[in-house]
């Protein structure tokens, strides 16, 4: 198996896969749009999250929901694996209420909840790499999500978030997310918000954890992934993403993806 590898299926746009074995390989803080859901094979490694840090071992699963800052660095003295599931929220929206509000938090489930989801992890994985029936895969999807937002009494781990969000820094989400592709100012941002400048670069920080240029760049990578997904030429991506020089494209992009834009691409 390669040493990062991306599964997908035409018949389930919503859904996408990944494997890794590279144990040198530890992830900035990033986010995903797509509620993301891991297991780890091999290894250990510590999981920050929203300013909370996990420890995370061999055969536990971990979730995150979309938007919501993590970073990984896996134990250097362990061999390393793992595999991720992205969950577009179109899908995840077929929940009950009740059920998908339990996916609105980061947790490592416990004992008893985690054996099952592990085994439909890898069901799910093992179903697209395989080329099996969609059917198959999304069987196995539906019940990790249904598993994942059940009711149990011994989950553990769970990342406290603010109640509410601190509205200056959601404008400031809100804003880059509508144009993220846009050559945006930090005079933009200050009459979107109605904040100086310097300040909400503070208090940006202070909910979000990266400054305003970050998080950009975070939106503009995620939307490379779709991008390439579709078969489009890198170079083009590259620029519609605001990148003109292609190899900064590439090393900002296998930074957070942990792939080459090429190599992402060109996974089925």
């Amino acid at each position: 198996m390669a040493e990062v590898a991306f599964y997908r299926d035409e018949a389930l746009p919503f859904l996408e896969a990944k494997r890794c074995t590279r144990s040198d390989l530890a992830y900035q803080k990033h986010f995903h749009e797509e509620y993301s859901v891991g297991l780890i094979h091999l290894g250990r490694t510590r999981a920050w999250c929203d300013g909370a840090v996990h420890q995370v071992e061999q055969g536990r699963v971990i979730s995150f929901p979309p938007l919501m800052l993590h970073a990984c660095q896996p134990e250097s003295d362990t061999d390393w694996s793992y595999s991720m599931l992205f969950i577009r929220t179109e899908w995840l929206k077929l929940l009950e209420g009740g059920e998908a509000k339990r996916l609105d938090m980061p947790y490592l489930p416990g004992d008893g909840k985690n054996e099952a989801c592990a085994a439909l992890i890898r069901a799910v994985t093992d179903a697209l790499a395989e080329g099996v029936t969609p059917l198959a895969a999304e069987t196995a999807l539906a019940e990790l999500v249904q598993t994942l937002a059940g009711p149990g009494g011994d989950d553990r781990g769970h990342a406290r978030r603010l109640l509410g969000e601190r509205k200056h820094a959601k404008r400031v989400r809100d804003y880059l997310q509508a144009h993220y592709l846009d050559r945006v100012t930090l005079e933009q941002l200050e009459q979107a918000t109605g904040v100086s400048r310097f300040h909400l670069i503070r208090l940006f920080k202070r909910e979000s954890h990266l400054p305003p240029h970050a998080y950009q760049n975070l939106l503009r990578i995620n939307h490379a992934k779709a991008e390439l997904a579709k078969r489009r030429p890198i170079a083009d991506i590259a620029v519609e993403a605001g990148y003109h020089d292609q190899s900064h494209f590439s090393r900002a992009f296998a930074r957070i993806v942990g792939a080459t834009p090429g190599k992402y691409a060109g996974s089925r």
